[in-house]
């Protein structure tokens, strides 16, 4: 049985009680927020173990409340939109949300979705997998979930540094955007593959002080990870 609290902000009460309604079935803990300004005060009060925001809603959209979440909490988030325009998926991702879900939606991919990510965060250690990963100058610590570069940690968000792992756990290889959705983001391919290209963008930012040659782009296919000498 499930014991995850999630945090459901949506100005349409409607949509909360279908949501609601199916979290209940899986054991899944709802919390409610009507806006962006709610959602904030109940992920500190409340500590979910996820949160989900629609994009438009009154007081502080879902793009504000993301990126006000995410400053003061290292949470997974799902944006929910009824735009189907790619900029607002986009933006979402570039935020630094997990994932997104397009309405009108069903609650079971709702819940797919929010499962392919608590599968993530429990994957923690992998049996028969070094513990540590190291190239030059730079180190990725598995267990304790850190990027150093020196003695200096590097700050990623959870998704960013599972596809960072994935990428330099297999030097050389290249994996398609369909592969990394499968691979990374634990479920089959779904939706926009800008969500890899997005990550990666977000990725590369990142490291670009540290280590700006080890992600590279395979054009028309994907991507690989490797250091140049």
């Amino acid at each position: 049985m499930n014991s995850w609290k999630v945090l459901v902000a949506d100005d349409d009460p409607n949509v909360r009680e279908i949501i609601r309604l199916y979290f209940e079935k899986q054991h899944i803990s709802m919390i409610e927020a009507q806006d962006g300004e709610e959602a904030l005060e109940l992920v500190e009060k409340e500590a979910p173990d996820i949160v989900i925001l629609d994009v438009m809603m009154p007081k502080m959209d879902g793009f504000e409340a993301c990126r006000q979440i995410l400053k003061r909490f290292d949470i997974p988030v799902i944006m929910l939109t009824a735009k189907r325009e790619e900029f607002d998926r986009v933006l979402g991702l570039e935020l630094g949300a997990d994932d997104y879900v397009t309405k009108p939606f069903s609650p079971r991919e709702l819940v797919a979705r929010i499962k392919a990510i608590f599968r993530r965060m429990q994957r923690r250690k992998f049996p028969g997998e070094p513990v540590a990963i190291t190239f030059e100058g730079f180190s990725i610590n598995t267990e304790r979930r850190e990027v150093l570069a020196g003695e200096e940690r590097i700050v990623l968000r959870p998704k960013e540094f599972d596809l960072l792992t994935h990428l330099a756990r297999s030097p050389g290889t290249v994996y398609t955007r369909e592969q990394l959705l499968e691979q990374v983001w634990g479920y089959e391919f779904i939706g926009d593959i800008r969500t890899v290209d997005v990550h990666v963008k977000k990725l590369r930012e990142k490291l670009l002080p540290y280590r700006s040659d080890c992600i590279h782009t395979v054009w028309g296919v994907g991507y690989k990870f490797e250091v140049q000498k």
